[in-house]
C-alpha cells in the first residue's frame, strides 16, 4: 500500500464513508470472492458499492428509518459485507445474528433489539427467524425480510436480493447528505455476546469504535510491508472478532477477501487462497496443530526425526537464538528449506502473520507454529471494546503475552488484578439493559481508586474522561508494557482449600495432548480439580475401544506434570458427544459454555466426587 492510498482513520467521519472512499481508489479491482462449483468468483470494488447502495436505498424505501435495526443472519459470503454496509448506510443498526441459532434465539433477538427488518441468506435459515418472529408481539406480518439466495418455486414472504436491489434502483438515497448525518459516536452496530454465561447482551459499538480497531491493526501490521493482501474469511462474521479484524480492517486496506462458509474446508481453501493474513480462535491452531502431530506420528522415521528436530531448533531459536554454533545454524537452514518450508506450504506459502485472538492460546501451541517459522501473533479483546485492545507486534513478538494495547488504548490494572480498557473503542452500553452497562462500564475514583458506574461519586470528579470498561480479566503488565492474563474473574474455580485457579489454564495443557479432543474442567469449592474429557475420534479409531480409557488417562497424566499440584485432574469421565454449537455447549466462537456442560452433565460431576 503506498503512501496515496493509506487511509485517514481518524479523519474518518463513518464506515461507509471508509467504503466509498476505498472504492474510489480500486474501483474494478476485485474485492470480494466466493466459491462455487465452477471455481472462485469475485465481485469488484465498483460492483460491490454499487449493491450497497441499491440496497441501502430499498431499506429506506420499504420505511426504515434513521436508526432502525435490522437483523442480518447469513454464513460468511460476499453478501454479509453488501448487507452490513448497506445497513449502515441508510443509517440504521445493524444486529448480527448466528446462522446455528435457534427459532427461540432469534426471538430473543428480534424482542430485544425492536429490529423491523431482517436480511437472511436462504429460505432454511428463514425459516426458524419467522418462527422465532411468531414469538415476539409484533410477529410476522411487520417483519420487512430481504432473502439472498432465490426461494425457487417455494412461496416466500418477502423481497429477494434482485428484488430489493430494483427497489433500491428505483428508489435512490442522496447518500451525500445522508452519511454527513452519520457521526463516528453513532451506533454501528449491536452485536450480541456469545452468551458463556446467560442470556447474551447487545453490544451498542460506534463507529469510531470499529474504525479506532482497524487503525490499531493497520499501525500494528504496518511493518509487515501492508500491500495487496489476501484474506480468508471463516470465523462468524457475526463475532466480533472476526467482524473488525476480517471485515472492517481487511476493507480499510483495500484487500481481498475469500469467505469460507465452513471451517471443515480449511485446509483446501488454505491452499487455493494462499492468503497473507489470517485470524483465527485458539481452538483452530489447537486442530491444526493435532492434524500437524497426527500425521508425523504415522510419517517414516527419517521424516518424522528430521520434522522433531525441526521443531526443536526452531522453538531453541526463539527461546534463545545466541546459543547456535556455526554448524547448528547450518543445519538450522537445512531444516527449514526440508522441512519448514514443506509445512508453511500448506498454510498457502505467503502468509506474513497468523492472529490469534478471541480466547487464551496455549503457549505450548504458540511455540510450536513459531518454531515451523510461521508468525503467530496473540492479541486479547472483548466484544465490549469492538473487540481489539492489544496484540503482539511482528518486530517483538512474546507469544506468552497479549501484546502492548492498540494505537489510542488506555489499559491499567485495578487494585484487584482486573484489567481496565478506555479509548474510543468503548462500547457506548448494553442495549436497553443499563444495569449491565453500569456494571461494565465504571469510573475510577481518583482520590479512593474504588469504580463506580455513571452518576456516582468517581463520575462526578472524573468529569469529562471517559469510564472504564471493567473486563472481567485478572492481569499484569510487564516492563515492556505487553499485557499477560493470568486469569478470569468471573470464570475462576476456588478449591474448598482456598486456592484459586483458571480452568482455561488447565483446559489448554489438557487440549494439547492427541488424545484429548475436547475438555471442561470443575472443581469450585471442592478438595480438588475434576474434568469432562472428549476423546479425539482420529486418534482413537486406530485403537481398540478397551483401550481409550488408558490413552486417556496417560494423556493427563502427562499434561499434569506440566501443572501445579492443586491444579491437577484427579478423575475425569470420558463424553462420547463432545461440545458442539448445536448442542449449545460450545459457542459460535468455539468457547465452551461451562454454566451448560455443568448443567447437562451434572451426574456425571457429582459421581467424581462421590
Amino acid at each position: 500500500m503506498n503512501r496515496n492510498q493509506a487511509f485517514d482513520y481518524q479523519a474518518c467521519p463513518n464506515l461507509p464513508h471508509m467504503l466509498f472512499n476505498r472504492a474510489e481508489i480500486y474501483k474494478n479491482r476485485n474485492f470480494l470472492w466466493r466459491k462455487t462449483e465452477s471455481g472462485w468468483h469475485a465481485t469488484t470494488w465498483a460492483q460491490a458499492v454499487d449493491q450497497v447502495k441499491k440496497l441501502s436505498s430499498a431499506l429506506r424505501a420499504l420505511g426504515l428509518g434513521p436508526g432502525d435495526r435490522v437483523l442480518l443472519v447469513s454464513e460468511n459470503r460476499p453478501e454479509w459485507l453488501i448487507a452490513d454496509f448497506a445497513i449502515m448506510s441508510a443509517g440504521l443498526i445493524t444486529v448480527p445474528g448466528y446462522t446455528t441459532n435457534t427459532a427461540e434465539d432469534h426471538a430473543y433477538l428480534l424482542e430485544n433489539s425492536g429490529a423491523k427488518a431482517v436480511i437472511v441468506s436462504n429460505a432454511t435459515l428463514a425459516e426458524k427467524i419467522f418462527a422465532g418472529a411468531a414469538k415476539v408481539p409484533y410477529g410476522n406480518g411487520k417483519l420487512i425480510v430481504v432473502l439472498m439466495d432465490d426461494p425457487g418455486n417455494k412461496g416466500f414472504p418477502g423481497h429477494t436480493w434482485a428484488e430489493a436491489l430494483d427497489i433500491g434502483a428505483k428508489n435512490p438515497i442522496d447518500f451525500d447528505s445522508l452519511l454527513r448525518a452519520i457521526g463516528r459516536q453513532d451506533t454501528a452496530c449491536i452485536i450480541y455476546t456469545s452468551g458463556t454465561g446467560g442470556n447474551p447482551k447487545g453490544v451498542m459499538l460506534s463507529h469510531g469504535a470499529l474504525l479506532h480497531n482497524a487503525r490499531g491493526a493497520y499501525d500494528l501490521l504496518l511493518t509487515l510491508g501492508l500491500q495487496r493482501e489476501v484474506f480468508l474469511s471463516f470465523l462468524p462474521l457475526s463475532h466480533a472478532y472476526e467482524h473488525s479484524a476480517g471485515m472492517i480492517f481487511p476493507t480499510s486496506i483495500g484487500a481481498e477477501i475469500y469467505y469460507v462458509e465452513s471451517a471443515d474446508k480449511l485446509s483446501s481453501y488454505l491452499t487455493e487462497v494462499r492468503p497473507t493474513i489470517m485470524t483465527a480462535v485458539p481452538r483452530l491452531y489447537e486442530m491444526l496443530y493435532g492434524k500437524i502431530t497426527a500425521s508425523m506420528k504415522r510419517a517414516g522415521k527419517l521424516q518424522s526425526w528430521m520434522f522433531n528436530k525441526a521443531i526443536a531448533y526452531g522453538k531453541r531459536r526463539y527461546l534463545n537464538p545466541d546459543s547456535f554454533s556455526g554448524f547448528e545454524k547450518l543445519i538450522d537452514k537445512i531444516l527449514d528449506i526440508l522441512v519448514r518450508r514443506k509445512a508453511r506450504a500448506k498454510f498457502g506459502g505467503r502468509l506474513k502473520a497468523m492472529v490469534s485472538g478471541g480466547a487464551p492460546l496455549n503457549y505450548d501451541i504458540g511455540l510450536f507454529f513459531t518454531a515451523l517459522g510461521l508468525n503467530i501473533l496473540q492479541g486479547y479483546g472483548q466484544t465490549e471494546t469492538a473487540p481489539i485492545v492489544s496484540c503482539n507486534s511482528p518486530l517483538n513478538n512474546d507469544i506468552a503475552t497479549v501484546g502492548r494495547p492498540v494505537t489510542a488504548t488506555e489499559v491499567k490494572i485495578a487494585q484487584d488484578g482486573e484489567i481496565l480498557v478506555r479509548g474510543e473503542l468503548t462500547m457506548k452500553g448494553y442495549w436497553n439493559n443499563p444495569d449491565a452497562t453500569a456494571q461494565v462500564l465504571r469510573y475510577i475514583d481518583p482520590e479512593t481508586g474504588e469504580s463506580d458506574g455513571v452518576g456516582g461519586a468517581a463520575g462526578a470528579r472524573a468529569g469529562n474522561q471517559q469510564p472504564w470498561v471493567h473486563t472481567g480479566d485478572i492481569g499484569e503488565i510487564d516492563a515492556e508494557g505487553r499485557i499477560r492474563i493470568t486469569d478470569r474473574k468471573k470464570d475462576i474455580i476456588v478449591l474448598s482449600g482456598g486456592d484459586t485457579l483458571s480452568p482455561q489454564r488447565i483446559e489448554g495443557f489438557l487440549n494439547v495432548e492427541p488424545e484429548i479432543a475436547q475438555s471442561a474442567v470443575f472443581g469450585d469449592k471442592q478438595s480438588y480439580v475434576v474434568a469432562l474429557i472428549v476423546p479425539d475420534k482420529e486418534f482413537f479409531r486406530r485403537l481398540p475401544p478397551d483401550q481409550v480409557q488408558s490413552a486417556i488417562n496417560a494423556a493427563v497424566e502427562r499434561a499434569s506434570k506440566k501443572l501445579s499440584i492443586t491444579e491437577r485432574v484427579r478423575r475425569f469421565a470420558i463424553v462420547s458427544d463432545g461440545f458442539t454449537i448445536e448442542n449449545g455447549m460450545l459457542t459460535p466462537s468455539m468457547k465452551i459454555r461451562r454454566h451448560k456442560i455443568k448443567q447437562n452433565y451434572a451426574n456425571d460431576i457429582t459421581k467424581l466426587y462421590g
